[in-house]
């Protein structure tokens, strides 16, 4: 009788030894990093050039820049080609809701800015074109990713663009807007 009470001791001494800790104790100052989407990367459209710039976050979007091109004579989409009266410029976005509501984002509002500081909206017949929203609502922390086109001047070197959103609820006036550099 002794040797099946060893061996059940000595189960109970070895399950209680393992089962109570899969390894090491992590110490309380150190950080679990928190888990992420598992994104596919994409491939870069040709001439197109990757912005690593950081995101920013107006109101309650956050706008990051994925893509840059310039100097476009002309473009085409699913029923027309159309020359730019100047030079056209694609820049590839990808904006979020931060916040438990909807939130409105209208192309209209979001600006090139020139080296000389000047300022240019897209280009509404170029967005149509590439069948790109204009105004579209953005639900509760949805994503989502397209191109906002713009008709500049030849003779303009584009540096950044400059989102806005919609103000926050109680903020007193209009966004002033926030750059990302696009050079």
């Amino acid at each position: 009788m002794r040797a099946p009470l060893v061996l059940l001791g000595l189960t109970v001494v070895a399950t209680l030894s393992t089962g109570c800790s899969s390894g090491p104790a992590k110490s309380a100052a150190t950080p679990t990093p928190a888990a992420t989407y598992m994104i596919p990367a994409q491939t870069v459209r040709p001439d197109e050039t990757v912005i690593k710039a950081a995101p920013v976050v107006d109101g309650q979007m956050r706008f990051r820049v994925l893509g840059f091109h310039d100097g476009m004579p002309s473009m085409f989409g699913s029923h027309a080609e159309w020359n730019a009266k100047g030079q056209y410029v694609r820049v590839r976005v990808l904006i979020e809701s931060t916040d438990r509501t909807n939130q409105k984002f209208d192309a209209k509002q979001q600006l090139l800015v020139a080296s000389d500081g000047r300022t240019f909206g897209i280009d509404t017949f170029a967005q149509a074109i590439k069948r790109q929203p204009d105004e579209l609502p953005v639900g509760s922390f949805v994503r989502m990713e397209f191109d906002l086109w713009y008709d500049v001047p030849k003779d303009v070197r584009v540096t950044k663009i400059r989102f806005f959103a919609d103000p926050p609820l109680g903020a007193v006036g209009p966004s002033k807007g926030v750059d990302v550099p696009l050079r």
